[in-house]
């Protein structure tokens, strides 16, 4: 389930990155959020393999 909201918010920070850049607001707002969504969706992936043994 926590995997599931981490790649919702990665969607909706994309979709921020995208609308600032169509805004043509300053360019470092729309890496940022770019990083962000692609450390959700590697926080999502990491809880998919579950505990280390």
């Amino acid at each position: 389930m926590g995997s599931l909201l981490l790649m919702a918010l990665a969607g909706l920070l994309a979709g921020g990155a995208i609308s600032f850049r169509q805004q043509r607001l300053p360019k470092w707002s729309a890496i940022v959020f770019w990083i962000l969504a692609g450390m959700s969706l590697l926080a999502a992936y990491l809880l998919t393999l579950g505990p280390a043994e």
